[in-house]
């Protein structure tokens, strides 16, 4: 009975006219600014959070995480419409996404996109509401030996991912574990592969590369053919809409990637990124129906799963910072600046010192993923407007979009050269047909598996058995070397050969 009659407080505080006007506002901005490439949810809050000092607590907070889930519906429709990944958690939705718009399936991907990560929103925030100080038991049991382990298994699912060879798969991790050693030492502060160019002293962005690869690299090849043979879109929409066999396979797809996203939400460092990643690897594994597109080729799976597990892992992210006051991720730390500008203490008494704040905030998020669906819906149509522009005026106006979005990140012209840099690398991967969503697991897992080896092995004084006496981390690894061996076994590789077309 205390869960609905907080909810019924939260729902009081949340549908005032002021706080709905700012989750409006706040879903608004996201969405927008979430469609212009590289421009995050990170950028925006940081951007906006000047415009919540003079706004009550509560309405600056339910403002910022509209903008925030906002944003990751926006991300969602780069991802599809024009390949772009517009932040970490998109990256996989660009694999199947894509292909089904270059078949004219633009309006089922996005409407997919957009219901699932609907029901994973309301799911997630039913579970915030009920289960949080629970989970939050859950996520202390792991140390840096767990969180090791955890991304090892997430490396190895990320072999899983990639249609291709198993050696392309592999080499492409391995290139973004080298990558992400680029930059500054976190212990002896010592710049590392940076080759003496000051710029590399902090590491390459995650947008850059992603904006480079996936973005320039399609259309460089595109513009590689000549006009009349350029794979970009096809005449006919086939539709805004999912047909009824959509729905048929979208929905088990969905439920899995909700479960999965609920659970790894609530770990600090990406929970939402391991999540997409992970559901995506999940809806591989699952067996095609008769005459299904395979994955890679346009499956509405590969859309629908990825984006319901970052919404639900986006929702559950709040669960560290309103229990313990820890930030999960970069939105959340900024969520944590913003509670301190309006003098609110992040952590366990926020529940009971601020109960208005902290279930309006609960509450605010159900209004919030309604309101996104409503914006979004309709929006379809629009955005689908955009493929019908030609091709020679739309490239220029993306790559345009894309420079400006990466150079106010770190207003640093360097990164616009890199991104040309990684438009070739890209060109050259497409020429190769290596998949490069591995690549990018790999630079991202990188650095924070190197971070949590370290601090594992300082606390146990270099002892490396901590990896295998710790019961939590002995079973992940456990899973890690089982599914290692699942896909190395030749049955296995066979009928992975069969199911994703191997390419030598």
């Amino acid at each position: 009975m205390d869960l609905i009659s907080n909810l019924a407080l939260g729902f009081g505080v949340a549908f005032t006219f002021q706080n709905l006007v700012y989750a409006f506002i706040g879903c608004l901005l996201g969405t927008l600014i979430g469609v212009l490439p590289g421009v995050g949810p990170v950028a925006t809050i940081a951007m906006l959070l000047p415009a919540t000092y003079a706004l009550p607590p509560v309405a600056a907070l339910i403002m910022l995480a509209g903008i925030y889930y906002g944003a990751l519906y926006g991300g969602s429709t780069t991802s599809i419409l024009v390949n772009l990944p517009g932040e970490l958690s998109s990256v996989v939705t660009v694999i199947d996404g894509y292909q089904m718009a270059r078949q004219g399936r633009a309006g089922p991907a996005l409407a997919a996109a957009g219901l699932g990560s609907f029901f994973a929103g309301c799911v997630g925030t039913l579970i915030l509401a009920a289960f949080a100080a629970p989970l939050i038991e859950v996520a202390f049991k792991f140390g840096p030996a767990e969180y090791f382990s955890l991304m090892v298994l997430g490396l190895i699912s990320a072999v899983v991912l990639a249609s291709g060879s198993l050696l392309k798969a592999v080499a492409m991790i391995v290139l973004g574990l080298l990558m992400g050693l680029i930059g500054t030492d976190v212990n002896s502060g010592v710049a590392r592969f940076s080759f003496d160019i000051p710029e590399l002293t902090d590491g390459i962005g995650f947008v850059t590369i992603a904006m480079g690869v996936f973005g320039y690299g399609e259309i460089i090849a595109n513009l590689s053919h000549p006009e009349d043979q350029r794979e970009v879109f096809t005449g006919k929409l086939e539709g805004l809409m999912p047909t009824r066999e959509d729905f048929k396979n979208m929905v088990p797809a969905v439920l899995r990637g909700t479960a999965l996203g609920c659970v790894l939400g609530i770990l600090p460092g990406g929970g939402a990124l391991l999540a997409s990643f992970s559901a995506y690897s999940l809806e591989k594994k699952t067996r095609l129906k008769p005459g299904e597109v395979p994955f890679g080729k346009g499956n509405i799976r590969g859309v629908a799963a990825p984006e319901s597990a970052n919404n639900a892992g986006s929702q559950t992210s709040f669960i560290p910072l309103l229990t313990l006051g820890i930030p999960p991720n970069a939105v959340m730390a900024l969520m944590v600046g913003a509670m301190t500008i309006h003098n609110i203490q992040p952590g366990p008494q926020v529940m009971t010192s601020n109960p208005e704040l902290f279930w309006g905030l609960i509450a605010s998020m159900w209004i919030g993923n309604g309101m996104l669906v409503i914006l979004n819906l309709p929006l379809i149509g629009l955005w689908i407007k955009l493929l019908t522009v030609p091709y020679r005026w739309l490239f220029p106006s993306i790559v345009l979009f894309c420079a400006i979005g990466v150079f106010s990140t770190n207003n640093n012209t360097f990164d616009i050269w890199m991104v040309g840099a990684f438009g070739v690398i890209g060109y050259g991967f497409i020429k190769l047909g290596v998949e490069p969503a591995p690549l990018l697991l790999g630079f991202i897992l990188g650095p924070m598996m190197e971070e949590n080896l370290r601090r594992a092995l300082l606390l146990s004084r270099g002892d490396w058995s901590v990896f295998v006496t710790r019961p939590l981390s002995a079973s992940l690894l456990a899973a890690a070397a089982l599914l290692l061996v699942i896909v190395l076994l030749p049955a296995v590789r066979s009928k992975r050969e069969q199911a994703f077309g191997e390419e030598g």
